[in-house]
C-alpha cells in the first residue's frame, strides 16, 4: 500500500465536537454571577497547584492550561479561582454524550468534552454533516445550556482542526476538494502530535508549513522522523485513514495531589495516596473498568520525582489489594530517595511536595486477565 492510498476509500463524513472552556463554562452556568468574567478552574494563586481550566475572558490575559496557578494570578489579578467539581463536569458530559448516541453508534470519546463521531450513514437533512453538526451543537446547549463548536470534515485529523478554527461556538467544515490547500497554509504547529520539540525541528529543516511538509518525500521524512513520517506525509496531502473507534478504552487513570507545605511524616503520605486511590477504584467502578496495575509517583522539594508500580498477578486491583500495596510502593520509593541523598554530590531538600497514583492496564472484563498464581509481595 501506497503512503496515500488511503484517499482513494470511501467518502467518510466525520464531525469532531469541541466543548469551549468546558470546566470553566460549567462553573459560569451554575454560578450567573461567574458569566462574563475570568474564571479559573484548579489551585488557588497562593499555592503551588495548577490551572485545570480556563474562560475565555482568563485567557485575554495569556492564561491557559496547565500554568502554575501563582503566574495565571500574576497575569490576571482580579480572576476569580474555584476548585474543580468532577462529578458536575462528569454529569454534563453523560448529557453531551447521550446526544451524540441519538445520531450515530460510531462515537469515539477523547474526554469529556470531546469526540469524534462518523456520520456517513447518516441520511437526516438529507445526508448533510454540517446540518447535522448544527443541530448537534442546538441540542447540547438544549440540555446541557453550554456552547459546543464543532468542525466537519472527510477525515478525524481535519475535523479535528476545523472545530478548533472558529471557536468559541463555532461550525467549520472543510469538503474533500479544499482539504489538500487547506494544509497546505496551516502551520506544523497546528498538526495533531506536534508539539514544541517537533515543531522546532521542522523549523530547522525548514518545514513551516504544510506545504513544506508536502515537499519532502517519504523516505526523506523517515530518514528523519522515524515512524512518524507516514503519518506526517499523509496529513500533509490531507489524509488520514484512521477510524472512528466507538470501542476505545482508556489506557490509564490517574490523579495527583501538589502540596502548600511539604510531607515530612510517612503515615500522612500514605493517607493521601490511599484516599486518592480509593476515589480512583470509585471512578472505575462507575466506567465498569478494572485494573491490573497500579502505581505512584512522589516528587521531593527539590523536584526529584521517583515513580514505582505494581502489577496484580490475578485477577483486577480491589481495594484490599491497594491498602496492601501502597506501603510497599512508598516504601520502595522512599528507600531509593535515602539512597540518593547519601551521595556527597546531593543536598536534597527535606519532604514531599507532590503525590500522585495511577491505575493502568485497564480492561473491561474479567477474562482479560492472565490465570497466574499471585506473587506475594
Amino acid at each position: 500500500m501506497s503512503p496515500t492510498s488511503a484517499d482513494k476509500r470511501v467518502q467518510r463524513k466525520i464531525i469532531h465536537v469541541d466543548m469551549d472552556a468546558f470546566y470553566a463554562s460549567v462553573e459560569q452556568r451554575d454560578a450567573p454571577e461567574l458569566q462574563g468574567k475570568p474564571v479559573i478552574v484548579g489551585g488557588q494563586p497562593n499555592g503551588r497547584g495548577v490551572v485545570a481550566a480556563c474562560s475565555y475572558e482568563a485567557r485575554e490575559y495569556g492564561v491557559h492550561s496547565a500554568m502554575p496557578s501563582a503566574e495565571a494570578g500574576r497575569r490576571c489579578p482580579h480572576a476569580i479561582f474555584v476548585k474543580p467539581r468532577f462529578a458536575e463536569y462528569q454529569a454534563a458530559s453523560r448529557q453531551i454524550h447521550e446526544v451524540f448516541t441519538q445520531f450515530t453508534s460510531l462515537v469515539e470519546p477523547l474526554s469529556l468534552d470531546e469526540a469524534y463521531l462518523d456520520v456517513t450513514g447518516n441520511t437526516l437533512f438529507g445526508g448533510s454533516a454540517v446540518l447535522l453538526a448544527q443541530e448537534i451543537r442546538q441540542m447540547i446547549h438544549q440540555r446541557t445550556r453550554l456552547i459546543a463548536s464543532a468542525g466537519v470534515s472527510y477525515n478525524k485529523f481535519l475535523a479535528k482542526i476545523a472545530s478548533d478554527y472558529d471557536k468559541p461556538d463555532g461550525l467549520y467544515c472543510i469538503r474533500p476538494d479544499q482539504g489538500e490547500d487547506f494544509v497546505a497554509q496551516l502551520p506544523v504547529r497546528k498538526f495533531h502530535g506536534v508539539g514544541k520539540v517537533t515543531q522546532a525541528r521542522m523549523h530547522d529543516l525548514g518545514i513551516q508549513t504544510g506545504a513544506d511538509l508536502r515537499s519532502w518525500t517519504f523516505d526523506e521524512l523517515a530518514a528523519q522522523f522515524g515512524k512518524s513520517a507516514l503519518y506526517y506525509y499523509q496529513a500533509a496531502r490531507g489524509v488520514d485513514d484512521r477510524v472512528v473507534s466507538s470501542s476505545r478504552t482508556r489506557r490509564s487513570m490517574g490523579s495527583e495531589r501538589t502540596f502548600s507545605d511539604n510531607i515530612l511524616v510517612r503515615e500522612q503520605m500514605l493517607e493521601v495516596l490511599t484516599g486518592l486511590g480509593d476515589e480512583l477504584l470509585e471512578a472505575l467502578v462507575k466506567r465498569d473498568l478494572s485494573s491490573q496495575t497500579v502505581s505512584i509517583k512522589v516528587r521531593f522539594g527539590d523536584f526529584e520525582t521517583l515513580t514505582r508500580a505494581y502489577s496484580h498477578a490475578v485477577g483486577p486491583i480491589d481495594r484490599a489489594v491497594l491498602v496492601r500495596v501502597l506501603p510497599y510502593l512508598l516504601d520502595r520509593a522512599l528507600t531509593a530517595r535515602t539512597r540518593l541523598a547519601v551521595h556527597p554530590t546531593r543536598k536534597p531538600k527535606p519532604g514531599v511536595r507532590l503525590l500522585g497514583i495511577s491505575f493502568s492496564t485497564l480492561s473491561e472484563s474479567l477474562d482479560d486477565y492472565p490465570k497466574q498464581l499471585e506473587i506475594d509481595i
